[in-house]
């Protein structure tokens, strides 16, 4: 449950981070972009767990939140963009 919160604490300053890394003109707002920077976190933490590089109780570190967050804003961009 503690590495639940630490991911979503550290996913929420990975989200701010990563928007501001990531080019483009995105009409998202804070709590989108807060959202998403800890789906980032979650998803960093249990892509490193299926991949081997995260023991069963540790959450991903800050880097690799923020790389996380970047794929789920690239892909949050590709799933809203309009023609």
């Amino acid at each position: 449950m503690w590495t639940l919160i630490v991911a979503i604490v550290v996913g929420f300053f990975a989200g701010l981070i990563a928007r501001a890394l990531h080019p483009g003109d995105d009409k998202a707002g804070f709590i989108v972009t807060t959202l998403l920077g800890i789906a980032g976190s979650l998803f960093a933490t249990y892509a490193g767990r299926l991949l081997g590089l995260y023991a069963e109780n540790s959450a991903a570190g800050f880097i690799a939140s923020v790389i996380g967050a970047v794929i789920i804003l690239f892909i949050y961009n590709l799933v809203t963009k309009k023609s």
